[in-house]
């Protein structure tokens, strides 16, 4: 750990440890590696747009003792979980265990994402508001219940499923079909062996994402994903197509209530359960026609795609809320946006998100240009094969674009986007459109 002096100011050096390998992780290392005060920032494993960012290294790392052992043996000031799969297995209790610092919820506090029944459960037990729902482990009372309702109607997988373990379901067969492709041909794996059926909750989808401490909440810029394939919300669920920053829909009286209806009283909740939330909390909105917030789903770290425009977005050094966080003061820091608004558009390989061709190469990139600062593009699937840069998954890239307006920074991402290339590539040409027209 070294000083150095910056504006007349002695700064620490920080030496930071960023786990994962997707878009959200580009994003996260990008905008760490710009504050004055880091030296250097590690990605287990990253990609190949983290292995050529500036002050940032890829490191070959895939499991909770080999992320410890270089935590420790690096002095790494501080660890930021991505994705969620880490946080489910427990990596912020493995990494706390051996005195290191680490931003993100507990093992206990991710089951808000990593189960749907807990997060309902939950959610129930300290009147949080979301749909109405049952939980089922078989097949046959599921389908039963199934039979006496109406449709939509909503069916998840309990566990982590990448995003796609959700089906609005437009017909009593559809939802049956799905449940027994879970129950009984397992496409989810241990993550469908128990399903969640709701409700179907109609209104404006939105993402409100916070930083806790333990006790003080700041909140992130609002953002509005896009989960399905196709144009127009339509074909199977994904990751995530595309997301745009701010959402218009949150106001400050939204916010507010938001705040005040569904983020405090996890906090609270977990207290009183005897636990303590730390990290980013992502809360999935449906914002009914009379500005009712519903809660849709938890995420217990930040969103991909939506990471992305937000940090495109963010002004603040990342690097200073984060050790705020970890040093429980948030109440003392303040988070300043760029007025612009941005947005982020998915290329996606073919077959996502089923079956994924793989190891394409990718043309183009060389060619952009950006000398304003307006484009930036994250790796999420990629990696680099015989010196050329490849798929290596579904979702590949993130187009990122800031503009004056949400139409500028939509026409600068689509535009960026006709200069690359790569086979099967495939991509919304509707991200942000309902804003702009709304």
């Amino acid at each position: 750990m070294g000083t150095s002096r910056i504006d007349g100011v002695m700064r620490t050096m920080k030496k930071i440890l960023v786990i994962g390998s997707g878009g959200r992780e580009h994003a996260i290392a990008w905008k760490l590696a710009q504050s004055p005060s880091c030296e250097q920032v590690f990605v287990a494993s990253g990609n190949g747009g983290t292995l050529v960012e500036s002050k940032v290294t890829n490191v070959d790392l895939h499991n909770s003792k080999e992320l410890i052992k270089f935590a420790l043996e690096y002095s790494i000031d501080f660890t930021i979980v991505g994705p969620e799969a880490p946080l489910a297995s427990g990596i912020v209790d493995n990494f706390r265990e051996h005195g290191l610092k680490i931003w993100g919820p507990t093992r206990f506090c991710a089951q808000l994402e990593s189960s749907k029944d807990f997060a309902k459960k939950f959610m129930t037990k300290y009147n949080i508001p979301t749909a109405n729902y049952k939980t089922f482990d078989n097949r046959i009372d599921a389908v039963s219940y199934l039979k006496n309702q109406r449709t939509p109607i909503v069916i998840k997988a309990d566990g982590l499923a990448a995003g796609k373990g959700v089906l609005v379901a437009n017909s009593i067969d559809e939802a049956i079909l799905f449940v027994n492709d879970m129950f009984n041909n397992g496409i989810f794996g241990d993550a469908g062996n128990r399903i969640v059926i709701e409700e179907f909750l109609e209104g404006i989808e939105a993402s409100f994402i916070v930083m806790i401490d333990g006790k003080n909440i700041l909140s992130m810029a609002s953002s509005q994903d896009h989960k399905r394939l196709l144009n127009g919300d339509l074909g199977p669920n994904t990751g995530g197509m595309g997301a745009y920053s701010p959402a218009s829909i949150i106001d400050k009286k939204l916010h507010d209530r938001v705040i005040n209806e569904i983020i405090t009283p996890v906090v609270n909740g977990m207290k009183s359960e005897g636990y303590v939330y730390t990290g980013f909390l992502y809360a999935g909105l449906m914002i009914d026609k009379q500005g009712n917030p519903k809660t849709l789903e938890f995420n217990c770290r930040l969103g991909d795609p939506e990471t992305q425009p937000i940090m495109m977005r963010l002004e603040s050094d990342l690097v200073d809320l984060i050790e705020a966080g970890l040093s429980e003061e948030l109440d003392n820091i303040e988070v300043k946006w760029s007025n612009y608004p941005a947005v982020g558009i998915v290329l996606a390989s073919y077959g996502y998100p089923n079956n994924v061709q793989k190891y394409d190469v990718i043309n183009g990139l060389e060619g952009i240009s950006d000398s304003e600062g307006r484009i930036k593009i994250f790796h999420a699937a990629t990696e680099v094969r015989g010196g050329k840069l490849v798929t290596a998954g579904g979702r590949v890239l993130c187009i990122t674009a800031l503009g004056e307006t949400l139409q500028v920074a939509q026409d600068i991402a689509y535009k960026t986007i006709s200069k690359i290339k790569f086979d099967g590539m495939q991509y919304r040409t509707d991200i942000a459109n309902k804003a702009l027209e709304n």
